[in-house]
């Protein structure tokens, strides 16, 4: 059986670092705080800024929505988006996505300031994690699946890793971060050859393709470290899912994130100590 890598200690340990650092600047006056920039009442926006409010008054960091009807004119809504750049004390920009039709959705997310792009969704974010800067943030869920290769000790140096995705949120900066710690990585897509073949010659294969259950048996060799970022919502079993066909994959490799219970319970939590960090940045 394979060893069960979960993302609640994971993201436990993380929300101990975020809160010992908003500790530290509330002793010098700086009270770290997030900004839901939100457009409409859509139910899973709404759904989500509820978790997202819930946990940041469990880590110590203050919430302010700014909320905007979904027929806002553009202009108003960039206005209001320039508005929080410039408070000086906001120190994270979270914009929910996507926008209504109307708004440039590039326009938009690259008019967030990248210190505040706790995110990771701006241009100038994504080229921090590709030169391996300093600059902005990396995107959450790609920055979750490495805190789950850290805390549970994943070898990378040297090792090979398959992504199956190259989205701008997960595929393609996951694979440049796993480059940055030396693993040799192969981005796969709808386009790519003998996918099987591919992610069964990998120690890591990471599943962000966003097609819920696609990955068989077929897929895996013994020994391997699976992290599953997919969810889904499979209506036939009633349940979540991930891109891994579970069931089928647990009894092969040699260690698995699940779905639910895996990446995506660490995500918030990165996204919590993105907002602490860039308060640190901008109070030095």
């Amino acid at each position: 059986m394979a060893r069960i890598l979960k993302g609640g200690p994971v993201a436990a340990a993380i929300n101990e670092r975020t809160i010992a650092a908003v500790e530290q600047l509330k002793k010098k006056g700086v009270s770290p705080t997030l900004a839901i920039l939100r457009v409409g009442e859509k139910e899973d926006d709404l759904s989500y800024e509820r978790g997202v409010i819930k946990n940041c008054s469990k880590v110590g960091i203050d919430v302010r929505v700014t909320a905007l009807s979904a027929d806002v004119a553009s202009e108003d809504f960039f206005a209001a988006l320039e508005g929080l750049n410039r408070d000086d004390t906001v120190h994270g920009i979270l914009m929910f996505r996507p926008l209504p039709k109307h708004i440039d959705p590039n326009a938009a997310r690259n008019a967030i300031d990248p210190r505040k792009d706790v995110d990771g969704c701006g241009d100038a974010s994504l080229a921090g994690v590709f030169t391996d800067t300093a600059v902005g943030f990396a995107p959450c869920t790609a920055w979750a699946a490495m805190e789950i290769i850290d805390y549970y000790g994943v070898e990378c140096s040297g090792r090979s890793a398959a992504v199956i995705g190259r989205s701008l949120v997960v595929g393609r900066p996951l694979a440049m971060l796993l480059m940055h710690r030396n693993a040799t990585v192969t981005i796969l897509h709808t386009r790519s050859t003998d996918v099987p073949a591919v992610t069964r010659g990998a120690d890591i294969v990471v599943a962000s393709a966003g097609r819920p259950e696609m990955l068989g048996a077929e897929y895996f060799a013994p020994g391997q470290t699976v992290i599953d970022v997919g969810i889904s919502w499979n209506e036939e079993k009633g349940k979540l899912c991930g891109d891994v066909l579970f069931e089928e994959a647990e009894p092969i490799v040699g260690a698995i994130t699940p779905v639910p219970g895996g990446v995506g319970t660490v995500t918030t939590a990165v996204l919590l100590n993105h907002v602490a960090t860039a308060a640190q940045n901008m109070a030095k």
